[in-house]
């Protein structure tokens, strides 16, 4: 927290489903005392264009600015202009962009505290829909 609102940037480092368990140690421990990298055998990779590192070995990382910070209860929401976008080649689709196939995100349900790995693909955006009815699509 301290060092986002000081530095005014922050990453985001989005781990795959093969390590969830260095992402939940990560999120568990604070790095006041503990080199959370070192023990999760993880790299911390300084970036070069915001005054935050992010993780080197997830597969896709935003590079952020800090806009704003909303108060929400007893959190902290933070708003970012995404600076640049970095992608292991590996989860990048035949566009260039990261595929979600490939990255293989985890999600996290607070509800049950759990961690889940993305499921199958349902359908095209925009396109699935259409079969309900033309009436209002333009």
């Amino acid at each position: 927290y301290g060092n986002i609102v000081g530095r005014k940037a922050f990453t985001i480092s989005v781990p795959s489903e093969a390590h969830a368990r260095e992402a939940d140690y990560i999120g568990i421990v604070s790095g006041k005392n503990a080199d959370k990298f070192a023990a999760a055998g993880l790299t911390p990779v300084r970036s070069i264009l915001v005054d935050a590192p992010y993780v080197g070995e997830f597969p896709l990382v935003l590079e952020c600015r800090l806009l704003h910070t909303l108060e929400i209860g007893l959190h902290t929401q933070f708003v970012g202009e995404i600076l640049d976008v970095k992608a292991e080649e590996s989860v990048l689709g035949e566009k260039g962009l990261p595929d979600i196939e490939k990255v293989r995100p985890i999600l996290f349900d607070p509800e049950i505290n759990t961690y889940h790995g993305v499921g199958k693909r349902l359908g095209r955006a925009y396109s699935i829909g259409k079969a309900i009815g033309q009436g209002g699509i333009e």
